[in-house]
């Protein structure tokens, strides 16, 4: 019987990505799919090059890069970079639009293992801009141990 109910999860999930792909005028492809799917699964920020590895030859390298960068344009996904300047990504919330994300929370990035999170409960500060200054993102990191590095 847990066959059938994680059977029935992994429907239902794999129906709320494909509105989410429908919402965003996005063809439902099972490429885009399985990235969004991979990437659901993870606590932490994932990598392109991380994502190739889970992935295998599923998805080539230049879909794989087109498919983050349309999801990326599209509000679905958000770009944080660890501390070596590779860049990760995570899901957006669901306030995200097309060229307008909201994800302006603070990001952790583990000194050890380089593994970045998002922390959604804590918001960037506010900023203060000048007249005639316009804000595109934000990007807040706190660096330190995550809770396995710690332990070791």
């Amino acid at each position: 019987m847990k066959v059938d109910m994680d059977s029935e999860n992994l429907d239902h999930q794999q129906e709320e990505f494909a509105q989410i792909l429908k919402a965003n005028k996005l063809k439902i492809t099972q490429p885009r799919l399985r990235v969004l799917d991979t990437i659901s699964t993870k606590t932490s920020a994932i990598s392109q090059p991380e994502l190739e590895k889970i992935l295998g030859t599923e998805i080539d390298r230049v879909t794989l890069y087109r498919i983050l960068a349309s999801f990326e344009e599209k509000g679905i996904l958000h770009k944080v970079f660890d501390l070596n300047g590779t860049a990760t990504y995570a899901l957006c919330s669901t306030k995200c639009t097309e060229h307008h994300h909201h994800d302006q929370h603070v990001h952790f990035i583990c000194s050890a293992c380089n593994s970045v999170f998002c922390l959604d409960e804590t918001n960037a500060p506010k900023i203060n801009l000048p007249q005639g200054f316009t804000l595109h993102s934000i990007a807040v990191n706190a660096v330190g141990l995550c809770e396995q590095c710690k332990e070791k």
